[in-house]
């Protein structure tokens, strides 16, 4: 009985993050499978003649309400897929914390932790959207919904990167790298809390990379790719914290060049 016991308990856990990996995998592909194929992401304007898409006449099309929740919708879809698989590690510790505490069936629990990690992306998505509008207002936003200005660009680049380097950047970077120190420290937080929780110290973490997509493309899906696949390894491998640093380092030269090559 004293070793079957243990097996039992292990063998429940083991179930438990089965379950809960198998969920956050299928949202994730549903969410780059909506990407993908470009479910929304239709700028105001791209249904124009070909007159009206004339660099002559870059004068954009008003966004209407539609307009405007259908970004929304489009930016929480991509956070989904961006930021989800990231805090895979974090959401899977949890739902084993869960069954230790409580030994009771922990979906429920991880399902609204989960959804308040989500709910600080949605937050972020509107003023994403927001953002997105006024650029687009005032014709700064090519046809892929990056930023037609060089400027713009560069000096995005150079404020993401320093950001890398900032002390604020690196706590929050840790919080995230660190799931049973996260968890245990806030545990008291209740599950939706903490996952509110845990969704600012990401945004903390990350929103000045997630802004690097107006550089590259909002609709750019290889350039959505690569800030995505850098976030899951700056969270997840070994050296994350030495990949933030020298990926500031070259973010700053970049737009540093980027901002000599416009003046």
């Amino acid at each position: 009985m004293a070793t079957g016991a243990p097996s039992a308990i292990e063998a429940v856990l083991r179930r438990d993050r089965l379950v809960t990996l198998v969920a956050l995998a299928c949202v994730c592909i549903a969410a780059w499978t909506y990407i993908g194929l470009g479910i929304g992401t239709e700028m105001p304007g791209m249904e124009m003649s070909g007159m009206a898409m004339d660099p002559a006449m870059p004068m954009p099309m008003p966004w209407t309400g539609t307009t405007f929740a259908l970004m929304v919708a489009m930016w929480v879809v991509m956070m989904v897929a961006m930021m989800l698989p990231g805090a895979a590690p974090m959401v899977l510790t949890y739902t084993a914390l869960q069954r230790h505490r409580r030994q009771v069936a922990p979906q429920a629990a991880t399902a609204l932790f989960t959804l308040g990690y989500l709910v600080v992306w949605a937050g972020f998505s509107v003023l994403a959207a927001i953002l997105q509008w006024r650029l687009d207002s005032l014709a700064l936003l090519s046809p892929m919904t990056a930023t037609a200005n060089m400027v713009l660009a560069g000096g995005a680049l150079v404020i993401a990167g320093a950001y890398q380097i900032t002390p604020l950047k690196q706590d929050c970077l840790v919080r995230c790298r660190s799931p049973v120190e996260f968890l245990t420290r806030h545990h008291r937080s209740g599950p939706f809390g903490l996952g509110l929780r845990h969704g600012l110290f990401c945004l903390g973490c990350c929103w000045a990379l997630m802004l690097l997509l107006f550089v590259g493309g909002v609709m750019n899906l290889a350039w959505i790719g690569v800030i995505a696949l850098f976030v899951l390894l700056e969270k997840t491998i070994p050296g994350g914290r030495w990949l933030s640093h020298a990926a500031g380092a070259g973010l700053i030269a970049w737009g540093g060049w980027t901002l000599i090559s416009a003046a």
